[in-house]
């Protein structure tokens, strides 16, 4: 396999690749770090979204948030450093609910979905912001009104309208 492109989230590979049945194919594989999926649960119930402009479709959208693992890093952690960065709160308590693949037919990119929950402002001297790129909102709202923008076409995104049928 031969890599083509290598950005700063993706690379791209090409090449020949013998499956299981012994055929050579030519392929094309993304490949992408695994990421980590917050469902975020306030102490009242209500779940936080947040509101970020997308590049790739041009368009702001709601979405629970989510973000990459840095390499040597624990999911469990990544769950809990995304959390600050994208909600401006810190987890008490962080529970694993599965690890999908959301495109398997040409990215190797791992969804691992959390329920984080005990929100609290993060300690005064946390480093977690924001990416540079990330302009965030965050709105929380009953899961039954989250669950009424997906079916109003308001939230788009599919790891979030997945997310959703989890709680």
């Amino acid at each position: 396999m031969k890599t083509i492109y290598t950005g700063r989230v993706f690379s791209v590979e090409t090449g020949r690749k013998r499956f299981p049945n012994g055929r050579e194919h030519d392929v094309e594989i993304v490949r992408h770090r695994p990421c980590v999926v917050l469902i975020p649960i306030e102490d009242d119930g209500r779940v936080v979204l947040v509101r970020q402009y997308r590049a790739p479709i041009d368009r702001e959208t709601w979405e629970l948030p989510a973000g990459g693992i840095e390499d040597g890093e624990a999911a469990d952690a990544a769950a809990r450093r995304e959390c600050e960065e994208e909600t401006g709160r810190a987890p008490h308590r962080v529970e694993r609910l599965g690890a999908w693949f959301p495109t398997p037919g040409y990215c190797d990119e791992e969804m691992i979905f959390f329920r984080v929950s005990g929100l609290r402002p993060p300690p005064s001297d946390s480093i977690h912001r924001p990416d540079e790129d990330e302009d965030i909102t965050t709105r929380p709202m009953s899961a039954a009104d989250a669950k009424a923008m997906v079916k109003r076409g308001e939230i788009i995104d599919l790891k979030t309208a997945y997310a959703l049928t989890l709680i």
